[in-house]
């Protein structure tokens, strides 16, 4: 009887650790790393576009392995590489954390300020001034700096990008290290005194190595050029060859294109430049011992040739189509190296893009479908005419950039104007302008309540201390530009806000949604399956469906 009993009890206590293991399970998830991938200009329909082409182990591992929200959505205006980072990591919109652009005017420095500068740090790595960066303008904290507070920063950030935006800002202000690739005569990988006193070994050894430049060869497609049918003509109107080059068409001799294109700066613009940064991320995680204990680690990596190769010849194009490809072939790589080196899952990959991008307006035109140029001279020249009539006065616009209109408040003061006068004229006028779609004041943001539609996209990206005193919506298919060639981005339609979210790894769900997911519920979902706090703007909230 006494067996029994103590049988019994040894049955009641084993279910008790499993309902307890059950218990904390649920509470959060330890991964040894997560990674998370921002994959610069891509838009969602390059998954289903080029799926057939793609391999087994990229994107499809992501997709089939994991989960993946075929609906998600950037939720605020402007649609910029810096903003986009920033609000993937803080969870937030610029409302909150305050990069509003990759540039912006500043009202208080009364010019225009870059998202990273910071002249109160030096280089590392670089003869340039081109280290001189950091995160400081950012507001908010990010998912990377929640980590590091919950480990009590025993946890590792390590931010990895050729450009030093797409590094710093989700690297977070408390990072271990943020790099960036340095182009020109250079080909290094560089940092700033805000992260340390000099470069680790392992970088130096990176750099030593001159690893950039064995991709000094030339760019030909992957496959049979005669394959790709996804992407238009090689040869056409709507896009824009190198400097040197007679057409943009493949092959695309980089040895010969190298000295009149900045060098090791031409990598960026071409795939190599994503291996080269799968190279360095590689070397990362076995220089700072990424993932080898069980304490989470965290290294965010953002792939930029994808940004460059867009805005040149444009989203149909067959570089395109040759570059996600590509990509994907880093992608494999990428998880074959963490699979050996952090474990098979032990590691929690998200990915995600920081906007995605218009088809070229030249080439929607002719297509007949709507698309086209704005001029910043056609609006500002009769604008500007307009006020002088009006207030008598050709000194009430101080900037005018990001479409964006900044007034000169001391001159309207002087006139015995309030702003919200000459706010109002403004948006009345220019209502009417060609290819204007919508107009709106900063009275208005400041005061009204936008639920829904452009108007609060814009508002989500109204900052109060930093953005101008009228906020201009291009019709769609509009773009800001004198060249018509390439693609660029920034609206809040949905070509350039419906992006790729893909989680896979421990931890994640296999499955898919067409729910719409946005931009700030990744923090939230990451900071939920590891159980640290929220981000400190926190506007998103944990996406249910992803998590285990």
């Amino acid at each position: 009887m006494k067996n029994y009993v103590l049988l019994g009890l040894a049955i009641i206590g084993l279910s008790t650790a499993k309902a307890q293991e059950k218990t904390a399970t649920q509470l959060y998830t330890r991964p040894k790393l997560v990674v998370g991938i921002m994959v610069d200009q891509m838009r969602y329909d390059y998954i289903p576009r080029f799926w057939e082409r793609y391999g087994n182990n990229g994107f499809k591992r992501m997709v089939n392995e994991g989960f993946n929200c075929k609906n998600n959505h950037f939720n605020y205006i402007p649609t910029k590489t810096a903003v986009g980072h920033t609000s993937v990591y803080t969870g937030t919109t610029p409302k909150i954390h305050g990069i509003l652009g990759n540039d912006w005017y500043d009202k208080e420095e009364e010019r225009m300020v870059y998202c990273t500068e910071d002249a109160s740090v030096a280089s590392l790595g670089t003869t340039t001034d081109a280290g001189k960066m950091s995160p400081k303008r950012m507001l908010s904290s990010t998912m990377t700096d929640q980590l590091k507070l919950a480990t009590v920063s025993r946890g590792k950030v390590i931010g990895v990008s050729l450009k030093d935006r797409a590094s710093i800002l989700p690297a977070g202000h408390a990072a271990d290290a943020a790099y960036w690739f340095q182009g020109g005569d250079e080909g290094h990988w560089i940092t700033s005194t805000y992260y340390m006193d000099k470069l680790p070994k392992w970088v130096a050894k990176f750099n030593k190595s001159n690893a950039a430049e064995k991709y000094n060869k030339t760019w030909n497609t992957l496959y049979d050029i005669n394959t790709y049918t996804e992407s238009i003509a090689d040869d056409n109107e709507f896009e824009g060859p190198f400097k040197g080059e007679q057409a943009p068409v493949f092959p695309h001799d980089i040895p010969k294109l190298w000295n009149d294109n900045g060098k090791f700066d031409l990598l960026k613009g071409v795939p190599y430049g994503n291996s080269l940064t799968v190279d360095f991320a590689e070397a990362a995680i076995e220089g700072e011992e990424l993932g080898k204990d069980n304490i989470t680690d965290f290294l965010a990596v953002s792939f930029s040739a994808t940004d460059y190769v867009g805005h040149r010849f444009g989203v149909s194009a067959k570089e395109t189509e040759d570059t996600y490809l590509r990509l994907d072939q880093d992608l494999a790589r990428l998880f074959a190296y963490l699979d050996k080196q952090v474990g098979k899952g032990e590691y929690t990959v998200f990915l995600t893009a920081d906007h995605a991008a218009v088809e070229v307006p030249s080439y929607l035109e002719s297509l007949k479908i709507p698309g086209g140029y704005f001029s910043k001279k056609e609006f500002y020249d009769p604008l500007n005419k307009f006020l002088s009539e009006t207030f008598h006065s050709d000194k009430l616009i101080k900037n005018m950039s990001n479409e964006q209109i900044f007034l000169d408040q001391e001159v309207i003061k002087s006139l015995g104007l309030t702003s919200t006068e000459v706010e109002n004229a403004i948006v009345n006028e220019i209502k009417s302008y060609k290819n204007i779609a919508e107009a709106y004041t900063a009275t208005a943001m400041r005061n009204q309540e936008f639920t829904h539609g452009i108007a609060h996209s814009l508002q989500m990206g109204y900052n109060q201390n930093g953005s101008g005193d009228v906020l201009i919506v291009l019709r769609p298919g509009y773009i800001p530009s004198t060249s018509r060639t390439g693609t660029t981005h920034g609206s809040g339609y949905t070509y350039d806000t419906h992006t790729p979210l893909l989680f896979f790894g421990k931890g994640i769900k296999h499955g898919a949604t067409v729910k719409r997911t946005e931009i700030p519920d990744i923090a939230s979902t990451i900071c939920a399956l590891l159980g640290i706090e929220f981000t400190s703007g926190k506007s998103g909230e944990p996406i249910q469906e992803v998590l285990e």
